[in-house]
């Protein structure tokens, strides 16, 4: 049967106080208030999701449903605290008994309380993305795969087919064909080291990220008692984000409401950027025919942006193939056209962004709330340099967490082999630290460990060489005393850092200052945890970013935000610019047309409806390739696409030929391929100093690489200079700002 899209509020058996459904609009006063049964909610960007999600939770436990039944399932736990600790405000303290978090830490916990059913002890200890790299690693040696003087896959490509396996419900030979073809000759190897990174984990009570998840689906699945306990345990299940959901956890939902079928699952099919992750898109859109019968409601009001972004915004997403059909629209009047630069170069870019920057904070607009979005992490470079070179204070979203670094790392280890002595892993990284010993004589010692009842007192007993005796002396010590009852995880910090100090100063001498101010940050972090089993827990599940720690610390002044946009999504800024818009950068010119055509149309989609009320398109006519050669690009396609009355052109920036006509006009075109690069275009210099001016030997000072001395003029638009500290550069003076230095 085909779902209806209904916005009346439906009856639950019981009166919410009215505060509860105060200030909901319609569309959400139906998803809040829906009866028994499941519900699909799109909820278009800004149009409160989340205040339809706490609403929710507040209207089913004040109509008399026990919090404990509800299960609250996202996709970072910050989101789940902040969904539960809004409807507490709205129900007192009740909503706290309400169970929720993430997919892996629930799996987690459900694991540990209900695995025996399927012979799954409650003592594993959870693997992250580095350790399960160094497993690999390590059965590639021990199986003779790879050395010095021969050539094998990566470490890190083999785990991306193992995991994209199991979430991309594949085999790893239909993975491998699809994109990794030239890998073929290994494929016998990849099933070898699948099979043998599987019995690793269990021999060792490991578990990876999938496997919390594929055990969890193993649990509902495999054991009926379990699945009918679990239900019966739940009788409201509560999903956000439901498009970003892989096979696995779709399949995890419906077995969970299988007795009931009281399941909401909120989301956008417009915000599906995270196939890469095994997001499958079609999760959301088949959601109907997994639960017949199921309610629709759409929320397309929204409450973050003005209406020229939503009418632009709207437009994009217009072309996609598929899609539930929804217009976002506001009651809010006014706002200002969104701004589309079709700049020179990348220079010219990075100076219209800077520009623009410079002059939203002259008129009042808060550093904080102003970001630039870009495809990919490198297309910010420009930009960078020329931020840097203002005095313009930023942070560039993403890259390594805090507990990704190896000193961090090094910390948890002791931790780890504390609550689960079974962690061979942990232990290689612990002994691999003393002076003189190497790989094998970690080996044997661990050897040793494994067969005896207390590692602890085995490796106190260890015949240990003359040259590190002392040190295993101590590692022991450390390790008993973090065993002694009675001690909190910040006392606990405190002894690894007395033994681990020395080390750490000696291991990471060239940058320990540095990395200082890791420790410090997990200082704070674990102060607010009250056993050291939690703590480890979601160090692995949910680790902290380092810019998120550091906001623990007071703040060194704003900073406006450069983000990919898949790290931008769920966020908003007042002024928000989307630079790169360039035909063979987003898409990306690897992509191929179908889904991945879509997806790359989805995340420019997100991108345009993070801003409120500024909203700046840019792109480079003329861009550098891999080989450091110039070509000129054209619009990409998704801006090519909208219509030209939603958007402005920044005449200062538009450097098309004298006489063509503006992109914003009713009949521009948008020039790619080879009319692009027959285009003639000025290329205003970007340097202080003209080229004509610059000599061999003249001194100078760049924003990013310092001073240096010019040594030769290879062309009329490149100079070579011999910096002082980063060597010799080859730079094009479109894009260096060079001053003389006297």
């Amino acid at each position: 049967m085909q779902a209806q899209t209904i916005l009346q509020p439906q009856e639950t058996g019981n009166e919410a106080p009215a505060s509860i459904l105060e200030g909901l609009n319609a569309a959400q006063l139906a998803a809040v208030t829906h009866g028994a049964g499941p519900l699909l909610v799109i909820a278009g960007a800004g149009s409160g999701k989340t205040r339809t999600l706490v609403h929710r939770m507040a209207h089913l436990v004040a109509g008399g449903v026990a919090p404990e039944s509800i299960l609250l399932l996202t996709f970072t736990r910050r989101a789940a605290q902040n969904m539960l600790w809004r409807a507490a405000l709205l129900t007192g303290s009740a909503c706290r008994k309400v169970m929720g978090g993430t997919f892996h830490a629930t799996a987690n916990i459900l694991l540990r309380q209900y695995g025996s059913y399927i012979g799954i002890g409650s003592q594993f200890t959870i693997i992250d993305r580095a350790d399960s790299e160094g497993i690999i690693n390590l059965i590639k040696s021990s199986l003779g795969m790879g050395g010095a003087n021969k050539r094998f896959p990566s470490k890190r490509v083999i785990l991306n087919l193992i995991s994209g396996a199991v979430n991309k419900n594949a085999s790893l030979e239909e993975l491998v064909m699809g994109g990794y073809g030239h890998l073929i000759e290994f494929m016998d190897d990849f099933i070898t080291i699948a099979e043998h990174y599987r019995q690793f984990k269990q021999d060792h009570a490991l578990m990876d990220y999938d496997d919390l998840l594929v055990n969890w689906q193993r649990l509902l699945e495999e054991s009926d008692q379990a699945r009918a306990s679990l239900s019966a345990r739940f009788q409201h299940i509560l999903v956000d984000e439901y498009q970003d959901t892989n096979h696995i956890q779709a399949e995890i939902v419906r077995l969970l409401a299988s007795s009931h079928g009281n399941v909401m699952v909120v989301g956008d099919d417009a915000q599906s950027i995270y196939s890469f992750r095994g997001a499958d898109f079609a999760n959301i859109m088949r959601f109907e025919q997994q639960f017949p019968g199921a309610r629709r409601v759409l929320l397309e009001q929204n409450y973050r942006s003005c209406k020229p972004i939503l009418d632009l915004s709207n437009d994009i997403i217009a072309h996609a193939e598929e899609k539930f059909a929804k217009s976002l629209f506001t009651e809010s009047e006014g706002g200002v056209k969104p701004r589309l630069a079709i700049c020179t170069n990348e220079g010219a870019e990075a100076r219209f962004v800077a520009d623009h920057i410079q002059q939203l904070l002259g008129k009042g607009v808060e550093m904080s709330e102003i970001a630039v979005l870009f495809r990919s992490a490198f297309h910010s470079f420009k930009l960078e340099i020329e931020l840097a070179s203002r005095g313009l204070n930023f942070e560039k979203r993403g890259g390594l967490k805090l507990t990704e670094s190896a000193h961090i790392k090094d910390v948890l280890s002791f931790f780890r082999v504390s609550i689960n002595p079974q962690d061979n892993l942990s232990w290689n990284r612990l002994l691999l630290q003393l002076d003189k010993v190497g790989p094998k004589t970690a080996q044997k010692i661990m050897q040793s460990l494994t067969q005896a009842e207390s590692p602890i007192q085995a490796l106190a007993a260890y015949p240990a060489g003359a040259a590190w005796k002392a040190q295993l002396r101590q590692l022991c010590a450390c390790l008993a005393s973090l065993l002694e009852e009675g001690r909190t995880p910040s006392e606990q910090l405190d002894l690894v850092m007395e033994y681990y100090q020395p080390i750490f100063e000696k291991i990471y001498f060239d940058d320990y200052p540095k990395r200082a101010r890791d420790l410090e940050q997990i200082k704070a972090l674990i102060s607010g945890y009250g056993d050291l089993r939690s703590f480890v827990d979601d160090t692995a599940l949910d680790p902290p970013e380092a810019d998120n720690a550091a906001q623990l610390a007071p703040a060194e002044g704003q900073r406006l935000v450069l983000s990919t946009i898949h790290s931008a999504k769920g966020l908003e800024w007042q002024a928000v610019f989307v630079i790169g818009l360039a035909e063979g950068r987003f898409p990306s010119q690897h992509v191929v047309p179908g889904e991945q055509w879509e997806e790359e149309r989805r995340l420019f989609y997100v991108a345009a409806t993070r801003a409120k009320e500024r909203l700046f398109l840019s792109y480079p006519r003329e861009m550098s390739g891999a080989d450091r050669r110039f070509y000129f690009a054209g619009m990409s396609p998704f801006v090519a696409e909208v219509k030209p009355q939603l958007y402005e052109v920044d005449a200062a920036q538009n450097m098309l030929q004298s006489g063509s006509q503006g992109a914003g006009s009713s009949t521009a075109q948008p020039q790619t391929g080879t009319a692009a690069a027959q285009e003639q275009t000025s290329a205003p210099v970007a340097s202080a100093t003209e080229a004509g001016v610059l000599q061999p030997g003249m001194r100078v000072e760049h924003a990013f690489f310092g001073q240096g001395s010019v040594t030769r003029l290879p062309s009329p638009r490149r100079v070579e200079i011999l910096f002082d500290r980063h060597g010799s550069k080859i730079l094009h003076l479109d894009y260096a700002r060079l001053t003389p230095v006297s």
